[in-house]
């Protein structure tokens, strides 16, 4: 039996119905209802545009946060889903039911979240809660045999080979929703697997593409927090200008596409129109093109296996494109070695570098690290952590929370 992410992303689809709808609709017909993991972030923001824009194609169904109590009660209030859930108990109880539309139910609690997901009233579930915590409700989404559109890098970054395993078991299906793997599995359906050459991963290179190696040291987060192209949450802004994105995102594409390291790379692209390219046996390459909205790419999995219209931004080509590329300057961009690294081998590996940037990321936001400490710390904890080949899920959330701790312990010396 082929592996379901495998053949999704390498095989030519065909028209299927979309999981929920009945047997004689097709899938133009069939609305979809959509459950949103992180709806007050960006990507969760950006999903609702889509769905506002699809003329009741999706719905929403379910909406959660961990602790914006405000913004999702206006997102209830606008989008009018049956369920509203925060993961934060603590910030629960600042909500006054009463500010809850008529029909909109709250649900308090992790459990309560993994426990909705898994409603066969969801057709389809966005997972946008940045971080680790995105791990647990993906994995009850795919457990219950769910289509996940996944904007969660680290839930394959952690737990690959488990994941895998898990949607191979019970038939749910993972659709990438990060611009990069979007673009590559978009690119995948020109050819079959046997066909791939090499997969390439583009980057805009940051803000600090053109910055000496050697100044990067005293970079303060406000000038990292300022990227040229992308508007994004803090964390995966800051990962963009350490390049560490590509590293996790090397990881990812191992794990979702079933390539082995040695057919991954990096090139940077600063102008973010090419999401990334896929090279086939023959020489071709095929390369997804788009301006830089996160609404295209969510547009694509909450629709796939069709195109449909939607409200991403369009090119003007009665104006100049250009297009440059460059390989990755390993001395301003360390990261992407380790992702290589972690990649190849396999294992804890994506786990415990994953955990250690978050907390690195978070000292450094916070003035206890520099910016170059990011990737020499993430190294240090990679080298010296218990290596496990075949991790449990136990061994990952026993790791990820190691790996957290020793970054603390060694930045706070």
């Amino acid at each position: 039996m082929p592996h379901p992410l495998r053949s999704a992303a390498f095989e030519r689809p065909h028209a299927v119905p979309f999981a929920g709808s009945d047997s004689e609709e097709t899938a133009a017909e069939a609305v979809l209802r959509v459950a949103v993991l992180g709806s007050t972030g960006s990507i969760g923001r950006s999903t609702l545009d889509v769905i506002a824009a699809s003329n009741g194609r999706f719905v929403p169904f379910l909406l959660a946060a961990h602790r914006g109590v405000e913004a999702l009660v206006e997102q209830a209030r606008a989008c009018r889903p049956r369920w509203v859930v925060l993961t934060d108990p603590a910030a629960a109880a600042n909500l006054d039911h009463g500010d809850l539309p008529s029909g909109t139910q709250l649900a308090v609690g992790p459990d309560a979240l993994d426990e909705l997901v898994r409603s066969p009233e969801i057709d389809r579930v966005v997972s946008a809660i940045v971080g680790a915590a995105g791990l647990r409700s993906t994995w009850a989404a795919l457990e219950a045999g769910k289509t996940v559109a996944l904007a969660n890098k680290e839930t394959l970054v952690m737990a690959g080979p488990l994941v895998t395993r898990l949607a191979e078991r019970t038939g749910g299906r993972i659709i990438p929703v990060d611009s990069e793997h979007s673009a590559i599995h978009q690119a995948l359906r020109s050819g079959a697997a046997h066909e791939v050459r090499r997969i390439v991963l583009t980057a805009s290179g940051g803000p600090f593409r053109l910055r000496p190696a050697d100044t990067l040291a005293a970079a303060t987060p406000a000038e990292a927090l300022q990227h040229p192209t992308w508007s994004m949450g803090p964390k995966i802004t800051i990962d963009s200008a350490t390049m560490m994105n590509k590293a996790l995102e090397l990881i990812e594409a191992r794990w979702l596409f079933g390539v082995p390291a040695d057919k991954l790379a990096v090139l940077v692209h600063p102008q973010s129109i090419v999401h990334s390219l896929v090279e086939f046996v023959d020489g071709s390459v095929m390369a997804q093109l788009s301006p830089p909205d996160m609404r295209l790419p969510i547009q694509y999995a909450l629709s796939h296996p069709d195109r449909r219209d939607g409200p991403a931004r369009r090119f003007d080509f009665s104006q100049a494109l250009r297009l440059d590329f460059e390989p990755p300057d390993p001395a301003r961009f360390p990261a992407v070695r380790l992702g290589h690294e972690a990649a190849a081998r396999g294992g804890t590996c994506g786990t415990v570098l994953n955990a250690a940037n978050e907390e690195a990321v978070r000292g450094f936001l916070a003035g206890e690290l520099r910016f170059t400490g990011i990737a020499d710390v993430c190294a240090r904890v990679l080298d010296e952590h218990p290596y496990q080949a075949d991790p449990s899920l136990d061994d990952v959330r026993r790791l990820d929370a190691w790996a957290r701790q020793e970054v603390v312990k060694w930045t706070r010396v």
